[in-house]
């Protein structure tokens, strides 16, 4: 009988195919590459297993066609994560190609890969025993170029031409040498390195944290260490307030676990915060840490991930693409700041790296330690309910106490100063008391731009962006309006659009304008903005994140990137522009968000020995989300939110599955999503609330509706939303499928 391969391809919404393997190739292995035919061309695809074609026994290989090469003789993708990822592509309904190529390293799985590898080489020279005899003597006689190349290869086992050529040797000294036989030449493959692989700090091999552990670390540690020490998987959370010192735990653990002889994974939210993550786990456990995130270059990303296939690494830090690392013997995985969103994939495969790496450390038997001062609404449920370990650190390093906080109510700002006040006379004298004391402080607004939009005074129209449902956002300093969900832009218009009337004015604020106004009332003080517009060039981020840290910027405004993860003992000042710019938004987790972001950034003040202090401005003081930030206490806010969402029926309390249907226009959307939901209603297990608009009706030139699934289980769900895509082939590629969202826009 024929033999037939699963293949996945990396076809959105495509399906595992079925491809016969010719009687001359040899059988590709489960994880393995080859190239396929598909429709008219030849793409490459990952061979998930053997395949038994239906009906194959009446009619044997009809339609089948056969593999037109094997790429890889051995399995490119480990069993462990070629199950993830296939995992991954059910639950989160899609393509098992989709999931398969964010695992793999980049290009893996191109027309590129079927030319052969892509690593770097170079050419090396080495010195022979004769050459090292004849760099000590003068016989046989050498010229001086000679003599240099042979003493420079004498002290070093092997150097590459370009760093000889940087000595002022040339390829053509080497091959004369070679000749003579002096030198061999040979050529070796040469890892790209990324920024935070370089040397950064001395390393000390398996030595101990230099700090002793705190009575709450040391707390931690002895709940902790049995669970990571016994072999099996257990999930905790680690429940920290800012300043507590989790990374501490973090460190002890994984030098526990790879003194055991196994290996750690460590998932942190933002690509700024690897650097320092990275650095900080050389420094403890030694030079086999590497880091993996979509920061890097196609070819520093390859080279690192094959690094840890071939068992070369212990710790990999990086962010969410990071939890598919091909480690093995995986005895820890930590998901440092686990309630943040950015682990939450928002583009096909739309999976939740926590929750994979939940799962991850489940099929290795390994320990999973999801760390945060506000934990998610589902993590601390899960810790409530038993199915995860709880540990508590309430104090912070050294009993430093929790930043203080004051709540400016804006509306007697507004009133006083006008609708364009930007710093409260509370936030202006704490920042100038700051600046005085040579301290530090960060402001932030999670909103970028000079204004939110362009209004005309005459007709009251704003700038609209002509492919979404938003109005463009002014940049002063590029001197345009862009859009920030489809990045169109244009020239900042003199005159309305509409009525041609030249009464244009900005309304609102973002970043750039809070910058400004700082500079404008502290002319002495350094100030700097971090937000996607100044950190768009690869590394600056960690650049003006290391400047901050080196006390050369006084003042750092930026959006939610600096409310996580970074210590900054002289930091003592925290500003909350506007605490209310999400309160807005059409979303179920607008509480939530609200509420994480304002303790987390309050908790960025006083990490030092002088103490810390926020204001917060907000013309809503009186919501539970600001008032309970404000207090730093999170069970309350944790018991007023799930009370909103059980009488609501929103996560925790039940799962969602949002399906979004674009269309050319709202009415044609709005018809087949209703179609859609006509097909799923009456079914058991869950109901099916829409369709309604999308909060965003039009984004990137296309109308949206959406409908939800509600129900106690994810599977049913699931299922009968893949049967009603099935019957309907017409909507499949224009359907969006998230489980478990955390946006619903």
């Amino acid at each position: 009988m024929a033999r037939h391969v699963s293949v996945a391809v990396p076809v959105p919404f495509l399906p595992a195919l079925t491809y016969r393997v010719p009687d001359d190739m040899p059988r590709p292995p489960a994880g393995g590459r080859v190239a396929v035919p598909l429709g008219n061309r030849v793409v490459t695809g990952c061979v998930i297993g053997e395949a038994v074609p239906e009906g194959i026994g009446a009619s044997p290989d009809a339609a089948i066609r056969d593999v037109a090469s094997c790429l890889d003789r051995e399995a490119l993708l480990p069993p462990p994560v070629l199950e993830l990822a296939l995992w991954v592509a059910e639950y989160y309904a899609c393509g098992p190609g989709e999931t398969i190529a964010a695992a793999l390293p980049p290009l893996a799985l191109s027309a590129a890969a079927r030319r052969g590898p892509r690593f770097r080489t170079e050419r090396v020279a080495s010195a022979t025993p004769l050459g090292r005899d004849a760099a000590r003597s003068d016989r046989p006689p050498l010229g001086r170029r000679q003599r240099e190349a042979l003493a420079a290869l004498a002290e070093a086992d092997g150097l590459g031409l370009p760093a000889l050529g940087r000595r002022g040797i040339g390829a053509a000294t080497l091959v004369r040498l070679e000749r003579r036989g002096l030198v061999t030449l040979a050529t070796r493959r040469v890892d790209r390195e990324p920024p935070e692989g370089r040397a950064s700090g001395a390393a000390s091999p398996g030595g101990a944290p230099a700090l002793e552990p705190t009575a709450d670390q040391g707390r931690a540690l002895a709940a902790l260490r049995p669970l990571a020490a016994a072999g099996r998987f257990r999930a905790a959370l680690l429940h920290g307030v800012t300043g507590s010192g989790k990374t501490e735990v973090y460190l002890r653990l994984a030098r526990d676990v790879c003194a055991a002889g196994r290996r750690v994974l460590v998932l942190v939210p933002e690509i700024a915060l690897t650097p320092a993550a990275a650095s900080t786990f050389r420094r403890a456990l030694g030079e086999r840490v590497t880091v993996q995130h979509s920061g890097l270059s196609d070819g520093e990303r390859h080279d690192q991930w094959h690094r840890i296939r071939r068992g070369e690494v212990d710790v990999v830090v990086g962010t969410r693409s990071a939890v598919f690392a091909p480690l093995a013997s995986l005895g820890l995985i930590v998901v440092d700041e686990e309630h943040d969103a950015s682990y939450k994939q928002d583009e096909s495969p739309r999976y939740h790296a926590r929750d994979v790496a939940v799962v991850r450390a489940r099929q290795a038997g390994a320990l999973v330690v999801l760390g945060s001062a506000t934990p998610s609404m589902e993590t601390y449920h899960n810790a409530r309910s038993g199915r995860y370990a709880c540990v508590v650190m309430g104090t912070r390093v050294h009993e430093r106490p929790l930043a203080a906080v004051r709540v400016v109510d804006m509306r007697p700002e507004v009133a006083a100063e006008g609708p364009d006040v930007v710093l409260s006379r509370a936030l202006r004298d704490a920042l100038a008391e700051t600046l005085a004391r040579g301290e530090q402080a960060l402001l932030l607004l999670n909103r970028r731009g000079f204004a939110s939009a362009l209004l005309c005074r005459q007709c009251g129209r704003t700038l609209e962006c002509p492919n979404c449902s938003v109005s463009l956002t002014v940049h002063r300093a590029a001197g345009r309006a862009r859009c920030h969900y489809c990045n169109h832009g244009v020239a900042r218009p003199r005159t309305c659009g509409h009525c041609a009337g030249p009464f244009l004015e900005t309304v609102g604020f973002g970043t750039e304008r809070v910058e400004t106004e700082v500079a404008e009332r502290f002319p002495g003080a350094s100030v700097a903005r971090i937000d996607r517009d100044t950190v768009r060039r690869r590394g600056a981020a960690a650049a003006l994140l290391d400047r901050f840290a080196r006390g050369e910027v006084d003042v750092l405004i930026g959006t939610q990137m600096i409310a996580k993860g970074h210590d900054f003992p002289n930091v003592t000042l925290v500003g909350v522009i506007s605490a209310d710019v999400g309160l807005a938004l059409a979303d179920f987790r607008a509480s939530e968000r609200t509420f994480q972001l304002l303790t987390q950034v309050a908790g960025r003040a006083g990490r030092g020995d002088r103490p810390g202090e926020a204001v917060v401005q907000s013309f809503h003081p009186e919501h539970y989300s600001v008032g309970y930030a404000c207090l730093q206490t999170y069970e309350p806010f944790f018991d007023a939110e799930l009370r909103y969402r059980r009488q609501l029926r929103y996560p925790p309390a039940v799962a969602m599955v949002n399906a979004v249907v674009r269309g050319r226009s709202l009415q044609g959307a709005m018809a087949d999503a209703g179609g859609l939901a006509s097909l799923l209603r009456g079914r058991p297990g869950f109901d099916v609330l829409g369709p309604a608009p999308a909060p965003m009706v039009r984004l990137r030139g296309q109308h949206r509706a959406q409908l939800f699934l509600k129900g106690a289980h994810r599977r049913p769900m699931r299922d009968a939303l893949l049967a009603a895509l099935r019957a309907r082939p017409d909507l499949r590629r224009r359907v969006t499928v998230d489980v478990d969202p955390l946006s619903v826009r």
